[in-house]
């Protein structure tokens, strides 16, 4: 008798004493996939790992393989806008995972049950790095020079930390007690932090301060400006500042009638501000059509309900006391909007410009190798800038502004750092294959519908800036993380062993996953049919 796993044996004369491998022509591998989550998320979290402990109701577990990627779960649960969820591929077959929502819940977890994070490494060479801005680029590269166990010190030019996290997104989507919470919990690792320090030449501040390596990590918080003429009496702002002097003491006065002129995110953000503020009517000119806005569905979405009203295809002449002169346009033959002639006047007290940001980089002007081209810094693959040791990360280095994208490039310019500074040069890892829909068997997962988060009702939604998206509870969330489809990766549910008519499939044990005994596997492929989320494939046999 031949001993097998789990104490499977076999008999003299048994059909398992035929060993069928070689009729084989064809192996079946395991293998793992890279699932379309992981691969979308501009934050390099590992989303099918953490979503699989969540299911499991292992909690800690899971924002732990979380923040091993990103600090910041809790802010990143409220303000993403989820390229994750748009690359899911459970939405080709009812509706995406609710992975944000899940996200959000972990980070609730960890600061109602106090869990902190992981303890900074012990590092042999530990240096002094700079990092120019503490917003969720600079925060993120922070944290993770200091899980590498070096020393970063943050200057930032405001008050407070979070840069636009604070001074760019509105209470309403980002309570401050929750960012405060989390950016706290990372400080407290030993990184220092010094608010209200300008760095206005960045060179002699690294000289002076002894660093070994920088990482530049402004935000994009200059509003850009549009030459409109305007009145002496005629109020016009930019959105920026707008949503700056919202965390002064006093809130701006802006008038019963808002004009807002442009589409992107901060153009919502800034008239659903408005309405907040008291205007009774807000609306948002677009010189485009709807296709064209750059602002998220969701954003425009959620300020329609709150009554902001839109204006595609228009553009702004003039601001007088009183009353705007709006451009109709139409579009040409290449889709390209132009004027028509066609004037109309608006009433308005105030014109809030949101036309987009830029970072302000005169800090790099005594750095003649750092280059700098459209508003932004020209980096290598390692974000490594033109001047050795220094790096940037951010809005200062990507037109894609978001906090997500931010968190991402802090966390690679603090590992290119950490090489550079040990004498090497860091590299991305490579891409492993991606687990798209046609590699799925969806015939065995039922149809569960997405669970929607809650929203605050709307007559107190446009009176106060209390949070409007709520989170889900244990029971939603934990209904949630078990929608995951496991793209790509075994998740031991034992098909293969089942549907194998040679019993050439060997179970290893909770968490071993299993192997292919190919003595008796004939390559028949069953498995790989029948393997629902793909992660078996077949192979030519060689030898």
């Amino acid at each position: 008798m031949t001993e097998r796993p789990f104490g499977i044996t076999l008999e003299v004369g048994s059909s398992l004493a035929n060993k069928t491998g070689s009729w084989r022509v064809e192996r079946p591998v395991y293998v793992d996939r890279l699932p379309p989550c992981n691969d979308a998320c501009p934050a390099g979290e590992n989303i099918q790992g953490w979503l699989y402990q969540a299911e499991e109701g292992a909690y800690e577990a899971a924002w732990r393989t979380l923040v091993a990627d990103n600090p910041l779960p809790a802010i990143m649960g409220r303000v993403c806008y989820r390229p994750c969820e748009t690359a899911c591929n459970r939405a080709k077959l009812d509706e995406a995972v609710g992975i944000n929502a899940v996200e959000r819940f972990l980070g609730d977890e960890a600061m109602a049950a106090g869990w902190e994070l992981p303890a900074p490494a012990t590092h042999p060479d530990s240096r002094r790095v700079l990092v120019v801005g503490a917003g969720p680029a600079g925060l993120s590269a922070a944290y993770h020079l200091r899980r590498l166990g070096h020393h970063p010190t943050l200057l930032d030019a405001s008050p407070h930390p979070g840069g636009m996290m604070r001074y760019g997104i509105p209470r309403y989507r980002l309570p401050r007690e929750i960012l405060d919470f989390e950016v706290d919990r990372l400080l407290a690792l030993g990184i220092d932090l010094e608010c209200n320090h300008r760095v206005d030449d960045l060179a002699a501040t690294m000289a002076e301060g002894g660093f070994d390596a920088a990482v530049l990590a402004v935000g994009a918080q200059v509003g850009r400006r549009a030459y409109i003429p305007a009145g002496d009496s005629a109020k016009v702002l930019d959105a920026v500042s707008l949503l700056h002097s919202m965390e002064g003491e006093e809130p701006p006065r802006l008038g019963r009638r808002v004009i807002v002129y442009g589409g992107g995110d901060t153009a919502m953000d800034a008239a659903r501000t408005a309405k907040r503020l008291g205007a009774t009517e807000a609306l948002v000119v677009y010189r485009r059509t709807p296709e064209r806005m750059p602002a998220h569905p969701s954003e425009v979405e959620e300020a329609v309900e709150e009554g902001v009203q839109m204006r595609w295809l228009s553009t702004i002449s003039a601001l007088e006391e009183g009353k705007l002169v709006v451009e109709h346009m139409e579009l040409d033959d290449t889709g390209f909007p132009q004027p028509t002639g066609a004037f109309e006047e608006v009433p308005a007290d105030a014109l809030v410009l949101a036309l987009g940001q830029d970072c302000d980089l005169s800090l790099l002007s005594t750095l003649p190798d750092v280059t700098v081209a459209e508003g932004v810094v020209g980096v290598g693959d390692d974000l490594m800038t033109g001047h050795p040791g220094l790096f940037a990360t951010g809005d200062a280095v990507s037109d894609e502004r978001t906090v997500t994208t931010a968190i991402g490039h802090g966390k690679l310019a603090a590992r290119a750092a950490d090489a550079w500074l040990g004498g090497r040069r860091w590299q991305h890892p490579p891409r492993h294959r991606l687990a798209d829909f046609e590699h799925l068997n969806p015939w065995y997962y039922a149809d569960a519908p997405k669970t929607l988060r809650p929203r605050l009702e709307l007559a107190r939604r446009i009176s106060t800036f209390d949070e409007v998206e709520g989170g889900l509870d244990e029971a939603h969330a934990l209904f949630e993380a078990r929608r995951c489809l496991s793209c790509g990766n075994c998740f031991e549910c034992d098909n293969c062993f089942g549907v194998c008519p040679d019993n050439a499939v060997l179970k290893l044990g909770p968490g071993r996953r299993y192997r292919f005994d190919y003595d008796f596997c004939k390559g028949c492929g069953i498995c790989v049919n029948e393997c629902p989320c793909g992660a078996i494939v077949m192979e030519p046999e060689v030898g």
